[in-house]
């Protein structure tokens, strides 16, 4: 009985062994993942900000709603009067 513990364990550590081994050369073989360059964003993509003449909501210029004179952030807030 102890002899054939002694070879499940000694079948047990070689696999344990040949599996750490084929591990550290697969490792060897892939190159280190370098993350990718970081690119700044282009300086057209920041947008100038607007605020609604009747609620005061700062929003996007290109989404404003003009109206009088008035920059307003829906066609509900431009047909009211500016507070």
């Amino acid at each position: 009985m102890s002899r054939v513990l002694f070879w499940i364990l000694l079948v047990g550590l070689v696999v344990l062994a040949v599996r750490a081994k084929l591990k550290a050369l697969g490792a060897r073989r892939q190159p280190p993942v370098q993350p990718p360059p970081r690119s700044e964003a282009p300086a057209a993509a920041i947008e100038n900000m607007a605020q609604c003449a009747h609620c005061g909501l700062h929003f996007p210029a290109s989404e404003a709603v003009h109206a009088d004179g008035h920059d307003y952030c829906s066609p509900g807030h431009a047909r009211l009067p500016p507070r």
